[in-house]
């Protein structure tokens, strides 16, 4: 291998090692100089993915192509080293919670980091092609296909980089929701189809009764489907409650996503961005409450059923809360049909909810 060609690869390997470093710190941003600071980084994103994409398809092209050229590889690695991954970091860095909020800034920086890790393992496979180089004249096909199958990878996580850069932090937030959306919906529908008259299996039950005279057990085989009916009875109540308020809950995914987050502008003030994490972190509780409901009631829990029942209405009231005007209105009586739609809904979860949450 040629001493300037180990030198690059080595470099590049340490720039990964270190940008993974500086994307994984919660102090990242401060490395930025300020002239980097007043850069739109969506755009960035996009130009260096691309730019990534394009390079790494290079590279993998001359690794396993005969002549393997060593002045080449180094060329391409330079441009790498000197502008492409230094672009895609700066604008991974620019992204914060206070401009974009802070789910969308962890998943750049997941992302981000996903394509270097990817990078670095394509390096390697490079590193080992150009000390082979010198034993042997042409690669065997396993090793061209190890080199494509990692440069498959980067090529895919570059191309993520550039869809979400492209729909930007509203698009993401719209995705986020209707991911949630339909984890209410699921788990909605699984509540609908339990059945607290099921019997269960009654084996265990059959084999502890077996020592005991037959008189006893039917008398206490009585007692048990006495209990047993009133215990349904109990649950079925119970189930009904909890359907009663998550079909509306479950209303104000659509809602919300069609009337607030799909009309949120792309340039957002800082206030309004932290009303999107908020309104964000409140869709994200309601289905892991659900779910919750959801054993309190196959657990035959009353206390339990109540407090996480309270929680859901909790959140749904609080994201609802938080986007009862348009973007950028302050007056109530300044609202849209989503604002006169709020205020129905919050009537019919107030008044279905009584039984439960206030009982």
């Amino acid at each position: 291998m040629s001493q300037k060609l180990e030198i690059v690869l080595k470099t590049t390997l340490t720039l990964i090692e270190q940008f993974q470093s500086t994307l994984s710190s919660t102090q990242a941003n401060s490395t930025l100089a300020a002239s980097e600071k007043d850069l739109d980084p969506l755009p960035l994103l996009s130009t260096s993915s691309t730019a990534l994409k394009s390079h790494v398809t290079k590279l993998s092209l001359l690794a396993i192509n005969s002549p393997f050229t060593p002045s080449a590889v180094a060329t391409t690695l330079s441009t790498l080293n000197e502008s492409v991954l230094p672009s895609l970091v700066t604008a991974a860095l620019l992204i914060t919670p206070e401009s974009h909020t802070r789910a969308f800034q962890t998943e750049i920086r997941v992302l981000t980091g996903t394509s270097l890790k990817e990078l670095s393992l394509l390096v390697k496979e490079v590193q080992t092609i150009a000390e082979e180089k010198a034993e042997k004249k042409s690669l065997e096909q396993a090793e061209k296909n190890a080199v494509t199958a990692v440069a498959g990878r980067v090529w895919d996580a570059c191309d993520v980089l550039v869809d979400v850069a492209a729909k930007g932090v509203v698009g993401f937030l719209v995705k986020r929701a209707e991911q949630y959306r339909d984890l209410v919906r699921d788990a909605v529908e699984e509540i609908e189809e339990w059945d607290p008259d099921e019997e269960g299996d009654e084996f265990f039950d059959d084999l502890l009764d077996g020592d005991k005279d037959e008189s006893a057990a039917d008398e206490e085989d009585d007692e048990d489907q006495d209990e047993d009916e009133e215990g349904s009875a109990a649950l079925r109540a119970r189930k009904r409650d909890a359907l009663r308020i998550l079909k509306p809950v479950a209303q104000i995914y659509p809602a919300i996503i069609t009337n607030r987050l799909k009309k949120a502008s792309v340039s957002l003030a800082p206030s309004d961005i932290g009303t999107l994490e908020e309104v964000m972190l409140n869709l994200q509780r309601i289905p892991d409450h659900i779910d919750e409901v959801a054993g309190a009631l196959y657990e035959d829990d009353p206390d339990k059923f109540t407090r996480r029942v309270g929680k859901i209405k909790e959140s749904a009231f609080k994201a609802i809360e938080l986007v009862v005007l348009p973007w950028g209105l302050k007056q109530e009586n300044a609202g849209d049909k989503f604002t006169t739609w709020s205020k129905t809904w919050t009537k019919v979860v107030e008044e279905v909810s009584k039984s439960i949450v206030d009982a």
